[in-house]
């Protein structure tokens, strides 16, 4: 039998997929912003077409975002949406860490906010 090779993760998905610095920060975002997104509609139980009517979008869009397609969503777009279902999205920046070149974007959903979604 043969061994497999694991190689450790950067902690990047989308570094280790060979996406540079600055695209694989933007799709950390939007991914994160996607998942509450997609959290928020599914928690409400709401179908395609009703969610479509809230966000002012078709439902074919919908059904985009619900299934993880973020090719035609910005930032800003999916943040604006985001706030149409009540949602608070809240960005902080500041200093990194001493010795580290360059800054790192995370994302954390809220326990708050999770629980909030359902209602």
């Amino acid at each position: 039998m043969k061994r497999s090779t694991v190689t450790k993760g950067s902690g990047n998905i989308f570094r280790d997929l060979g996406f540079s610095a600055e695209r694989s920060a933007e799709l950390i975002l939007k991914s994160s912003l996607l998942q509450a997104l997609q959290e928020t509609i599914r928690g409400r139980g709401w179908r395609q077409v009703e969610a479509a009517m809230r966000l002012g979008i078709d439902q074919a869009k919908v059904s985009k975002l619900l299934n993880g397609q973020m090719a035609g969503f910005s930032v800003e777009r999916l943040v604006h949406f985001l706030s149409l279902l009540g949602q608070d999205v809240e960005v902080t920046v500041k200093k990194a860490p001493h010795g580290q070149r360059y800054g790192t974007v995370r994302t954390k959903v809220s326990t708050r906010s999770r629980r909030l979604i359902a209602t």
